[in-house]
């Protein structure tokens, strides 16, 4: 970090403790511990997009290329008062970033505004979360020109991408934990992989992760509140750390488990045909879907529900 210019010796009176954190591919993460920082720090309000909605606008389309920005916090240059701030301790002395460090709250939200201001008007062809863009259209040509485009104003805002995790012209891609492409939407299979194998949780913590985990999914699981009711009863406030695990519990974790790693598949919503809106309501509540028919001529609910 030295050599690369984004951190320098510091005598800054805030410090915060170093957190090593293994990656996917076997090195690395330096983090930082900023949770002291980040309680007093004041937020920024600045929305995240939804997931579901950016994976919607991908479902129809015949070419994807998605790209990772390249250690994208540390492209974002910090000012003198907020390099104080993010000094961190080490066993050779006390450091601070030059760069936006991973670990502070106001991070994803600060990174996600520098995006979203990068491909403003493009939105059309192009979308963003945090570091990931996926570039999508419907003929090659409009293709080669949107990434082109999108390239571009990368260089010009001095960006780089890893070109080892870019993906170009693709039918289907991975993109926030999905496969998506042709019209369809998928789990990725290594989340599959982390499900199928996901321990029976002992702690309200450890069942907050599963819960956490299967709702990133759960458009692909019908009735998913009601199925999951008996876990997420686990986490109410008041309850013990130490979770009574219930046969109810365990049959509502093998019932999401087998859900999920059944293989479900999704049509995308395709927004050059009409919608049906269904309706219903009790004493209790009201509720709604949109549905679409499929080439069959049969009506369904496409995974923008």
């Amino acid at each position: 970090m030295l050599a690369l210019g984004v951190i320098q010796p510091s005598a800054s009176p805030w410090a915060s403790p170093v957190v090593l954190v293994p990656k996917k591919d076997g090195s690395v993460r330096f983090c930082v511990d900023y949770r002291k920082l980040n309680a007093i720090t004041v937020s920024d309000a600045y929305t995240m997009p939804r997931p579901d909605e950016l994976l919607d606008k991908l479902g129809g389309v015949r070419y994807l290329t998605t790209m990772d920005l390249t250690k994208g916090y540390w492209q974002v240059p910090l000012d003198a008062d907020a390099r104080l701030k993010s000094a961190f301790i080490t066993p050779l002395g006390l450091y601070e970033f030059l760069t936006l460090p991973f670990g502070l709250k106001e991070a994803p939200a600060t990174f996600q505004r520098l995006v979203a201001q990068l491909l403003r008007g493009m939105e059309s062809f192009a979308v963003a979360y945090i570091d990931d863009i996926c570039v999508f259209s419907q003929t090659w040509e409009d293709h080669v020109s949107q990434v082109r485009q999108v390239l571009d104003r990368l260089q010009g805002a001095g960006l780089t991408v890893k070109a080892e995790k870019c993906k170009v012209g693709m039918a289907e891609v991975s993109y926030l934990g999905h496969r998506v492409g042709s019209g369809r939407l998928k789990l990725e299979p290594a989340k599959v992989e982390v499900i199928r194998d996901w321990p029976t949780p002992h702690t309200k913590k450890q069942v907050q992760a599963f819960i956490g985990m299967a709702g990133y999914y759960r458009r692909f699981v019908p009735h998913f509140s009601a199925i999951a009711t008996p876990i997420t009863e686990l986490c109410k406030k008041g309850k013990p750390d130490k979770v009574v695990w219930t046969e109810q519990c365990q049959e509502a974790f093998r019932a999401l488990k087998e859900a999920l790693v059944s293989g479900p598949v999704l049509a995308n919503p395709d927004f050059d045909k009409p919608f049906v809106v269904f309706t219903d309501a009790s004493d209790m509540g009201l509720g709604a879907v949109l549905m679409q028919e499929d080439e069959k001529g049969e009506r369904d609910t496409p995974s923008c529900t």
